[in-house]
């Protein structure tokens, strides 16, 4: 099938790669714009920008892919469907209707259940047993698209959103390759969502990282979990901000036992937390402007004293 691909991060790119080694002509690639990093400011392409380009497949970077001019652009490649994973732009209806087998998107949730740019990571948060990736039909509406097929994963216990999303991205990218030959024969019917079982997932806030001591360990534990690589989880120290990059929930321990929640308490090769209910050993911190550490050594050199607490 010739295919315009479009996709922005390493999620996308684990789909755009399944296309590939399935002998499907990418005829053209969609993507983000390239954006400043670092203190440079120096422009860098998308995950799927710079693999397209070292693929030598033909690349696009509209700031507005709905502007006159780049569905002009558009309408000129060749294409039998548009597959989109998570490219981060809405597509109007005209451009909807272009590919004689419309627009499919490969979404990383067990749609309806969260809707939204940020599925992966609040299926985590949220606890969730397990999530999944869904392949829709899109229309007009955000991920409100009828379903073509769906396949669940579960979420262990020592998944991030690292983890996940490569899971994920692997298991959305073997389920199109399979299902495509079915959309283009028109065996493979896409069903209607239910619309009494739609849950959201917005945009995740960088506030949304700030950790409440007085609620679970298992709780804080998803948090921290979920938003491993952004925002990461973050609390207060000594007027300072302390990123947490990595808990794990433990049996209470003596010495916390009439603690308060966020009080410390440093073994001097562990460095425990007291959370609302239960206790957490805080594994991985990263102190302002330095690394991501062990809790030990951040506890050594911080000289952490009976009775301080986080928060």
């Amino acid at each position: 099938m010739k295919i315009v691909f479009m996709g922005t991060p390493d999620f996308a790119g684990n789909v755009l790669e399944a296309l590939i080694d399935a002998g499907h002509e990418i005829t053209g690639v969609y993507t983000q714009p390239d954006r400043p990093k670092g203190r440079s400011g120096k422009l860098v392409p998308s995950y799927v920008g710079e693999m397209a380009e070292r693929l030598g497949l033909p690349v696009y970077k509209p700031l507005k892919i709905k502007a006159p001019e780049e569905i002009a652009v558009l309408k000129t490649i060749p294409a039998d469907i548009f597959v989109v994973a998570a490219y981060g732009q809405f597509l109007s209806e005209e451009i909807l209707n272009m590919p004689r087998l419309g627009c499919v998107n490969v979404h990383g949730s067990l749609l309806p259940s969260y809707r939204g740019a940020s599925p992966i990571q609040r299926a985590i948060i949220n606890g969730d047993k397990e999530t999944g990736v869904t392949l829709i039909r899109m229309d007009k509406g955000m991920d409100s698209g009828d379903i073509y097929a769906s396949e669940a994963i579960p979420i262990a216990t020592e998944d991030d959103e690292s983890t996940m999303y490569d899971k994920l991205s692997k298991l959305g990218g073997k389920l199109l390759v399979s299902k495509l030959p079915l959309i283009e024969d028109g065996s493979l019917k896409p069903v209607k969502q239910d619309e009494s079982l739609v849950t959201f997932a917005p945009m995740l806030k960088k506030e949304e990282g700030l950790i409440d001591f007085k609620t679970s360990a298992d709780k804080i534990d998803c948090l921290v979990r979920g938003i491993s690589v952004w925002p990461v989880a973050y609390t207060g120290f000594r007027e300072t901000t302390l990123k947490v990059g990595l808990v794990k929930p433990v049996d209470d321990i003596p010495e916390l036992s009439k603690a308060v929640p966020g009080e410390l308490f440093f073994t001097g090769k562990k460095l425990y937390c007291k959370a609302g209910s239960g206790t957490l050993e805080l594994v991985k911190v990263q102190p302002e402007s330095k690394k991501m550490m062990s809790g030990a050594d951040f506890a050594r050199g911080a000289r952490i004293e009976s009775g301080e607490k986080l928060g």
